[in-house]
């Protein structure tokens, strides 16, 4: 039986989530054609006890409202000009959400490359540059559940990552206690995570069990 968005994204810990996310497609049917990527790195965010989050404290503005919706929640925000993809995870009301921050691309590299005129990883290795290389550059997909978008997170067409590391978020704010909590999970060596130094890819196998067509 074919596991639903909302079951995918909700009834287990986020972290838990978001380190089943790592492999996982990320397409998205965009007006230019279809392009999409492998998810390499995902942030988990916890809500309202997570210092770090846009939820903290029950924080609940027009903004940020997409993350109070129901699991699978596409969640769409600009952050330092850019915009950034998350998804809500956990039952509607609970404003937890995951943040896709790089991915390796399969699909529309072409499509990819003339929104986002860059080669190799610098292409989709950051939450802004994906979405860049999507060609996403407005709000119109934000609080509306993924299976009524053009994007999908295909639980079928996936890649096992070798090895899962973890370490404290990019970015965030300083406030409060969860700062650096290891909530970044990501695939161990893939070139395409983001801040990836060369001599820690994994040029042969970008860090899956086995090696890409």
């Amino acid at each position: 039986m074919m596991t639903t968005m909302a079951e995918f994204f909700s009834g287990r810990p986020t972290e838990t989530i978001t380190r089943d996310l790592l492999g996982k497609l990320l397409r998205y049917d965009s007006p230019k054609g279809l392009v999409s990527g492998y998810i390499v790195e995902a942030e988990a965010y916890l809500g309202v006890a997570d210092s770090a989050a846009h939820a903290y404290e029950g924080r609940r503005t027009k903004a940020n409202g997409a993350l109070y919706g129901a699991p699978g929640n596409v969640y769409i925000y600009t952050s330092r000009g850019y915009y950034a993809f998350d998804i809500a995870v956990q039952q509607a009301g609970e404003p937890q959400g995951i943040l896709i921050r790089g991915v390796e691309p399969k699909d529309g590299l072409a499509i990819m490359m003339a929104n986002r005129p860059k080669t190799g990883s610098e292409l989709t290795n950051g939450p802004g540059k994906l979405m860049q290389a999507f060609g996403v550059t407005d709000l119109h997909w934000n609080n509306i559940l993924i299976d009524d978008t053009p994007f999908e997170v295909d639980l079928e067409d996936t890649l096992t990552p070798a090895k899962i590391a973890t370490s404290a978020r990019i970015g965030v704010s300083k406030r409060g206690g969860q700062t650096n909590a290891p909530y970044r999970y990501y695939v161990a060596g893939n070139p395409y995570v983001s801040g990836m130094r060369k001599r820690d890819m994994d040029l042969e196998t970008h860090g899956w069990t086995e090696k890409m067509n």
